[in-house]
């Protein structure tokens, strides 16, 4: 019998939508593995639109920093920033957090804080809304990381290590320097680990 196209049933709305539901699902993929701790948006510092952080920082190793910057401990940004520079093509981060609870440390506002930042220390890594790091008044990733290591910050510049799966790995207090030889040790351990595949769906 010879071939004719006129045979074939024209596709319906139903028919078309499931490839274009396959299709979302294999674009998608990567937000069904997003890990608890890091499914929660914040805005950039001193933008007004929000990011989600496993979209952001999806399969990284992350270093997360309250920050300040009328702190004894506010050089530490320059060390955060070298590395920050070292290690990104790596597959890692340093996020910070300004934070106003210390004394009353972080006074400006988000525009203020970022012109400091990338003035006085060229800090390039990314930075998020100025925030609540410790007690009720959290954001809900500080809650997580206290209840995933039973630390809250004490002062500024306290610091969490993150591996690529959103696991929490360790807590640092703001007197480890950025180039701490543990800190550094297992951030490479941390960075010698695959990066993780996104689940099948």
């Amino acid at each position: 019998m010879p071939f004719n196209p006129s045979h074939w049933p024209l596709p319906t709305p139903t028919t078309m939508r499931i490839p274009l539901f396959f299709l979302s699902l294999a674009l998608t993929g990567n937000a069904f593995a997003c890990s608890e701790l890091l499914n929660e948006s914040f805005r950039p510092l001193a933008e007004e639109k929000s990011q989600r952080l496993c979209d952001r920082f999806d399969g990284e190793v992350l270093l997360i920093v309250n920050t300040a910057s009328k702190c004894g401990f506010t050089p530490q940004y320059e060390g955060l920033e070298a590395l920050h520079a070292k290690y990104h093509d790596r597959g890692f981060s340093v996020v910070g957090f300004p934070s106003n609870e210390f004394m009353g440390q972080e006074p400006g506002t988000e525009k203020e804080i970022k012109e400091f930042c990338t003035l006085t220390y060229g800090v390039k890594f990314p930075m998020f809304e100025k925030t609540q790091v410790r007690g009720d008044d959290a954001n809900p990733l500080y809650r997580r990381l206290k209840a995933a290591t039973g630390d809250e910050p004490g002062w500024n510049f306290h610091k969490y290590l993150v591996d690529r799966n959103g696991k929490v790995i360790g807590s640092f207090g703001s007197r480890t320097k950025p180039d701490d030889a543990e800190l550094i040790k297992k951030i490479e351990s941390l960075l010698s680990e695959p990066k993780p595949v996104a689940k099948a769906h």
